[in-house]
C-alpha cells in the first residue's frame, strides 16, 4: 500500500539541482518549523517567502487561494475622499426608495427584488461618488466609464436617479408598467429606456461575458486609431450566483491574455442565489478567487468590516483564521440570524484556542461581527478596493466582497433563503428600517398603509453632494448618450453595380459573392476603415483569408512571431492595428464583439459597421440570447449565416445541418431576416441596410435594427439583375418575380395550365430547373418568384391587419405582388416548411409549401433533396398535385412523374 506521506515524484526531479545540499538544508528547515510550531506556522512562512520572491521579481507560480481575510489589510487602506457620513445619508434614502418602489408596485402583482440592491448599495454608492466616470469626464470624453449593473439591482440604480432629479415619483409608480409608455423596466434594458440604460443585463451570465469583450473592443477601437478610449474603464457587477453560467466565465482567460486591465469586475457575495446558498457546503469565495487567479487575474477580496480588526489581533495562533476557512456559507448565514449564544458555540467552542479568544468579546462584539460587520458595507473598505483595481496595471481585476443578502431590511429578510421572491415590506417593518437608517420620515406619511417615498429636499445638501460628485466625474451614470453623428456617407455605386451583369459561365457561391463585395466595401475612403469584420475561426472556410494580409487580423501584441505561411501572397498576418476579429471557435465570444462593435455609436459616438460571418447552424440555434441581448441593446450591423440551408453542406450530418434558423430569427423584432438567392439580391439588401442603419432612413424606419443574411457554399451560376422599376425595392421588401415562363423561352402550348412557383436562397436553382421540366415535360407554364425574406413578408402583412383594426385600408405587399398571378402558388425554401407557410394566409391563390423538415444528415446534395423531397423532381410532382386538385391537369400525371422521377 502506498504511504501517503511519502515523497512523490517531482516535475522538478528532471531539471538539474546545481546544490543539493542547499536544497536538503531547506527541506529540513521546513520540516523543522512544522515539528516545532506546528504545519499553520511552516504554511505561513512559506506563503511569507513567496510574497517576497514575487516582490523581488522572481517568477513563481501563485497561490491559487489565500486565507479568508481581506486582501487589503485595514491599515494598508488609503483614506476615501469626500464626505462619508453624507454619502451614508444618500445611500439610506436610496435604500428607503428602493424598497418603497418595489413594495408600492406589489400592490399592482408586478413584484420586484429588494434584498439584491439591500446588500450591493455601498458597492453602487462608492463608485458613483469616486470612480465612474461620466459621458463629459476629462479622461474618456464622450465615453466615460461602461457600468454593466446586476439586472435585480435595477431598483437602487432608479432610487438614486430619483434622488438626482432625474427620475419622479410617478416614474417610480410605474416600475414595471411600461404598457402606458411612461413605466420603468425591471431589469436594465435599453430600448425599453434608453436615456439611462446602457447595457442588458438579464439574462444573467450575458453581462459579464459582454464586459470582457466591450473592454477589449476599446482597447481595438484605440489601437486601430478609430478614438482614444483608453481612458474608459469598464465596471461589471455581478451575482456570486450568477457566477454558475457559462457565459459568466467563458472569457476569463481572454481578458487576462490581453491584459484587460481597463476592467473590473464586482462580484457581490451575499452567498445567496435565487433559491438558497450559492455554495451551501463549500465556500463560493475561495472558488471564484482559484478560478479567477488561475485564469490570470487580480483578486482584491473585501470580506470583512472594521469590526473583525479586534478578533484578527487576537488571534495569535490562527486559528481563528483556519475556522473562517473550515465553515461553510450556508453556515455564514446561519450565524446572521443567530444569537450570540449559539455563534459561542458553534463557531468558537471548538478549539480551546477560539474558546479563550470569545471570552474576551461581548455579545454585542459578536452580533456585529456576525451580523454587520461586511466588507461590502463599509465604504472605506470598497473605496480601497476600487483604488486598487484601477490602479492595478497588466491584468484585470475581480472583487469578491463579501455582504448580507437584504442588509438593512430588518430581521424577517436578512439572509432568508426566500428573500429573492419578498417583494414587499409591512408598515412596521418600514419603521423599523427608517429608524436604522435615521431616516425623517414621520408616521403621519404613511396614509392608509401606504409607504411614502423619500426625499431630502431638490437644494439639500445630500442632493447637491451627489450632484456634485457626479458633475467632477464628468455627468450622471448610468447614462445613455444617442450622439447626433451625422449619416454615413454611401460607398461608391461601383461595389454594388458589379453584381448586377452576374457572373456569366463562371459559378459563384453567395458566400463568396458576399466576401467579394464586403472586399469592396472595406476599400471605400470614407467608411472602409468602420467594417468590423468578425468570424469565429472559420474564416477559410467561408473565403476571407485573401482579407488576411490587407486588413490584418487583431491583436494587441502586434505578431510577435514569423508565420508559418509568411511566404505565401494570403498570409495568416496579425497586426495591433488589425481589422479583423477572428476569435477562435467561440460564437458567444463572436457575439459579445459583434454587440460591442454594432452600439459603438452610443457608447463612443463612433458608428462601426460589423459583420459577424459563422456557420449558420451555430449562430441562432447557439447564441439566440445574446441576438435578444443584441436587439435590446439597439445594435446595427450584419450577422451573416454561411454554409446556410439543411441540404447545402455536404458530408456534415445532423448537427451542421441547418433547417431552422430563419424561425429562430423570425421570432426578434430587431432582426430584419433575409435568405438571398442571387449576388446582386446581396448587394442590395446589404446597400439598403447600410442607408438604413447608418445613412438617412426613411420616415417611421427603425434604425435601431440588425441584418440576418443567410449565404450559401454551392457555387451556382450567378445571373444578371432583372431590368424594370421597382426591383430593388421589391428585393428589400420580400418578394419580386424572377421571371415567366415566357420570359424564360419556356412558354408551353396556349392557355396551358400556370403555376406561381417562390423559391428562396439556394432553392430558387431548383426552383428553376421545375420550371423547365414542367414546361418540357408536362406542358405546364410556370413563373418563378425570388422570395428573399418570407419574414419581412409576414412582418408587412400583420402591420396591415393591426392596420384595418385601426380603421385604415391596407394591402399586405405579398398580396399586391401576387394579385393577377395565375394558378396556384408552391412555395420552396431549403429550410422546414414553416419558414415559407410565415406568408399562407395572406396569399388568396391555392397555396402549399415545400421544405426540409426533420433532422439533418449526411449525403450528397441530390441525395439530401431528394430525402427532403425538395429537389427539382419533387418540385414538379407536387405542382402537378396542386394543378390535379384543382381539375386543370389529369390526376393520372402525377403517378406517372413519381414513377418516371423514381420518387
Amino acid at each position: 500500500m502506498t504511504d501517503p506521506h511519502a515523497i512523490q515524484p517531482s516535475a522538478l526531479d528532471q531539471l538539474p539541482d546545481r546544490d543539493p545540499e542547499e536544497t536538503a538544508e531547506w527541506q529540513a528547515s521546513l520540516d523543522a518549523v512544522t515539528q516545532a510550531a506546528g504545519p499553520h506556522r511552516a504554511a505561513y512562512l512559506m506563503r511569507r517567502t513567496l510574497e517576497r520572491a514575487e516582490g523581488n521579481g522572481i517568477a513563481l507560480p501563485k497561490l491559487l487561494e489565500t486565507d479568508y481575510v481581506n486582501t487589503i489589510p485595514t491599515a494598508a487602506e488609503p483614506a476615501a475622499p469626500g464626505d462619508e457620513a453624507m454619502e451614508a445619508r444618500i445611500t439610506a434614502w436610496n435604500r428607503w426608495n428602493a424598497a418603497a418602489m418595489v413594495t408600492r408596485g406589489a400592490k399592482h402583482g408586478v413584484g420586484g427584488h429588494i434584498a439584491t440592491f439591500a446588500s450591493a448599495a455601498w458597492l453602487y454608492e462608492t463608485g458613483f461618488n469616486h470612480f465612474f466616470q461620466g459621458k463629459e469626464s476629462q479622461d474618456s470624453p464622450g465615453s466615460g466609464d461602461q457600468l454593466y449593473i446586476q439586472g435585480h439591482a435595477s431598483p437602487g440604480i432608479y432610487a438614486r436617479a430619483f434622488l438626482d432629479g432625474r427620475l419622479t415619483e410617478a416614474h417610480l409608480d410605474n416600475f414595471r408598467q411600461e404598457a402606458g409608455g411612461n413605466g420603468l423596466p425591471s431589469y436594465p434594458h435599453p430600448r425599453r429606456l434608453p436615456w439611462l440604460w446602457e447595457f442588458p443585463t438579464v439574462s444573467m451570465g450575458l453581462g459579464p461575458l459582454s464586459a470582457i469583450y466591450q473592454a477589449r473592443f476599446n482597447r481595438y477601437l484605440t489601437n486601430r486609431g478609430i478614438k482614444d478610449v483608453a481612458g474608459s474603464h469598464v465596471w461589471a457587477f455581478l451575482g456570486d450566483g450568477e457566477m454558475d453560467e457559462p457565459e459568466s466565465t467563458a472569457a476569463l482567460a481572454l481578458a487576462a491574455r490581453e491584459e484587460l486591465d481597463n476592467l473590473t469586475f464586482v462580484i457581490n457575495c451575499n452567498l445567496q442565489r435565487l433559491d438558497g446558498p450559492v455554495r451551501a457546503n463549500f465556500k463560493i469565495v475561495q472558488e471564484l478567487e482559484a478560478q479567477f487567479r488561475g485564469a490570470g487575474w487580480n483578486v482584491v477580496k473585501t470580506l470583512w468590516g472594521t469590526a473583525w480588526d479586534e478578533l484578527f489581533r487576537l488571534d495569535t495562533t490562527g486559528a481563528l483564521v483556519r475556522r473562517l476557512r473550515q465553515v461553510p456559507d450556508a453556515q455564514v448565514q446561519t450565524y446572521q440570524t443567530r444569537d450570540a449564544a449559539y455563534i459561542r458555540q458553534d463557531f468558537f467552542g471548538g478549539d480551546p484556542a477560539l474558546v479563550e479568544m470569545a471570552k474576551l468579546l461581548s455579545d454585542d462584539k459578536i452580533l456585529e461581527c456576525f451580523h454587520l460587520s461586511r466588507g461590502g458595507h463599509e465604504a472605506r473598505k470598497v473605496y480601497a478596493a476600487y483604488k486598487a483595481a484601477v490602479g492595478h496595471k497588466g491584468a484585470p481585476t475581480v472583487i469578491l466582497a463579501q455582504t448580507v443578502k437584504g442588509h438593512t431590511l430588518g430581521e424577517g429578510f436578512a439572509s432568508k433563503n426566500a428573500n429573492h421572491q419578498m417583494k414587499k415590506l409591512s408598515v412596521d417593518e418600514f419603521k423599523a428600517m427608517r429608524d436604522l437608517l435615521e431616516l425623517p420620515i414621520p408616521d403621519s406619511r404613511f396614509e392608509d398603509g401606504v409607504v411614502p417615498y423619500g426625499h431630502p429636499g431638490t437644494d439639500s445638501p445630500e442632493v447637491r453632494y451627489l450632484q456634485e460628485r457626479r458633475a467632477a466625474l464628468g455627468g450622471p451614470a448610468p447614462a445613455r448618450r444617442t450622439h447626433p453623428l451625422a449619416p454615413l456617407p454611401a460607398p461608391a455605386e461601383k461595389a454594388f453595380a458589379s453584381f448586377d451583369k452576374g457572373s456569366g459561365t463562371q459559378n459563384i457561391a453567395t458566400t463568396m459573392a458576399f466576401v467579394r463585395l464586403v472586399k469592396d466595401l472595406v476599400r471605400d475612403k470614407e467608411t472602409g476603415k468602420r467594417w468590423v469584420p468578425i468570424v469565429p475561426d472559420e474564416a477559410r472556410t467561408f473565403g476571407m483569408e485573401s482579407l488576411f494580409p490587407s486588413l490584418g487580423i487583431y491583436s494587441p501584441k502586434g505578431q510577435t512571431y514569423e508565420p508559418v505561411d509568411r511566404d505565401q501572397l494570403m498570409y495568416y498576418k496579425e497586426a495591433k492595428n488589425g481589422q479583423i476579429l477572428n476569435e477562435g471557435i467561440t460564437e458567444a465570444g463572436s457575439m459579445a464583439d459583434f454587440i460591442a462593435a454594432s452600439t459603438a455609436y452610443s457608447t463612443h459616438g463612433e458608428a462601426m459597421i460589423p459583420f459577424y460571418i459563422f456557420y449558420s447552424m451555430f449562430g441562432w440555434q447557439r447564441t439566440a440570447d445574446q441576438m435578444w441581448q443584441l436587439g435590446d441593446q439597439l445594435g446595427r450591423g450584419f450577422l451573416v449565416g454561411a454554409t446556410a440551408g439543411r441540404t447545402t453542406l455536404t458530408g456534415e450530418g445532423l448537427q451542421h445541418a441547418d433547417g431552422h434558423s430563419p424561425v429562430i430569427a423570425a421570432t426578434n423584432p430587431a432582426a430584419l431576416s433575409y435568405d438571398p438567392a442571387f449576388a446582386y439580391e446581396i448587394a442590395v439588401i446589404v446597400k439598403d441596410g447600410l442607408r438604413r442603419m447608418y445613412g438617412e432612413a426613411a420616415p417611421g424606419e427603425d434604425q435601431n435594427v440588425f441584418y440576418y443574411l443567410t449565404v450559401y457554399n454551392e457555387p451556382m451560376p450567378q445571373p444578371a439583375k432583372p431590368s424594370g422599376p421597382g426591383i430593388d425595392e421589391a428585393i428589400v421588401k420580400g418578394l419580386y418575380r424572377f421571371n415567366t415562363a415566357e420570359s424564360a423561352g419556356l412558354a408551353p402550348v396556349a392557355n396551358a395550365p400556370r403555376i406561381q412557383l417562390l423559391g428562396s436562397g439556394t432553392a430558387i436553382h431548383w426552383t428553376l430547373k421545375a420550371q423547365r421540366l414542367l414546361a418540357e415535360e408536362w406542358g405546364v407554364a410556370a413563373d418563378v418568384w425570388s422570395a428573399t425574406s418570407w419574414t419581412e413578408l409576414r412582418r408587412d402583412a400583420l402591420d396591415a391587419d393591426a392596420a384595418l383594426l385601426r380603421g385604415e385600408e391596407r394591402v399586405p405587399y405579398v398580396r399586391q405582388a401576387l394579385q393577377g398571378a395565375e394558378g396556384p402558388v408552391l412555395a420552396v425554401s431549403d429550410y422546414m416548411r414553416q419558414v415559407p407557410d410565415q406568408i399562407a394566409q395572406w396569399v388568396e391563390q391555392d397555396y402549399s409549401s415545400l421544405g426540409a423538415d426533420g433532422f439533418g444528415l449526411s449525403d450528397t446534395r441530390d441525395a439530401a433533396r431528394r430525402h427532403f423531397g425538395v429537389d427539382a423532381e419533387s418540385i414538379v410532382v407536387a405542382a402537378l398535385a396542386q394543378l390535379a386538385r384543382r381539375g386543370e391537369v389529369k390526376a393520372t400525371a402525377v403517378k406517372e412523374a413519381r414513377e418516371r422521377y423514381g420518387l
